[in-house]
């Protein structure tokens, strides 16, 4: 009897060894590696990677076949808000302006005035006094210091209510006349250039596109004189 369950636990030590050591296959799925590369499908197909390779950052996606690329959006053409030629005299600016009205800009092409810079007298003066009031009391301090040959400027412009002591052909003869005031004690007065009230012209041009701007500088290259500038 002994015998009999000695031999009996043997048997079942064997069965339990060889169920673990898989000779007798298993009642589940396999999971060791050999069972389960023999159970991929196409397993022979497949490649093992090495670790830089599985590591590698993966490739952009080719582009489809036949895929259309992107349109090129064009750039703007380029215009110019605003040139200007000047200044002319006015002989010069009506050959400029028959030239360049074969341009057809309508209104884009705009003149304006431009004051003359050319000196035509100096004047020795007293600068403004703020008010009326203010150019009295100088004219008032001036007689009193003898001098009587005075104009008091009441007119519009940058020097309303100062005081005119003399107008000069040259900048010597106004140097003359200031020199004697100071000896007569009038120290505010100075001299300044007086410019003439001849008008030049300049022209005006608004959203050239860039051949039309060409144009117009052929046009100014035959009036080397002249300036061609931005404006605003």
């Amino acid at each position: 009897m002994l015998k009999f369950v000695f031999w009996l636990l043997a048997g079942v030590n064997l069965l339990v060894l060889a169920i673990g050591q898989g000779y007798l296959g298993s009642f589940r799925t396999e999971t060791r590696e050999p069972a389960r590369l023999k159970n991929q499908l196409q397993a022979g197909k497949l490649t093992l990677l090495t670790q830089e390779q599985a590591t590698a950052p993966a490739a952009p996606p080719a582009a489809e076949e036949g895929a259309t690329p992107a349109a090129t959006v064009p750039a703007p053409p380029t215009t110019y808000a605003c040139t200007e030629v000047g200044n002319f005299l006015l002989a010069d600016g009506r050959r400029f302006e028959a030239q360049v009205a074969a341009l057809d800009l309508g209104d884009r092409q705009s003149r304006r005035n431009v004051a003359g810079q050319d000196i035509s007298s100096y004047m020795v003066y007293i600068p403004p006094q703020g008010s009326k009031e203010g150019a009295d009391r100088k004219a008032g301090e001036l007689k009193q210091l003898g001098v009587t040959n005075y104009f008091i400027m009441n007119e519009s412009s940058p020097l309303r209510w100062g005081i005119s002591l003399g107008v000069f052909k040259s900048e010597t003869s106004a140097q003359s006349q200031l020199a004697s005031l100071n000896k007569q004690g009038v120290h505010s007065a100075r001299v300044a250039p007086r410019y003439s009230a001849s008008k030049q012209l300049a022209y005006q041009f608004r959203d050239l596109d860039a051949a039309t701007r060409a144009r117009l500088e052929k046009i100014k290259a035959q009036f080397p004189e002249q300036e061609l500038r931005s404006c605003k």
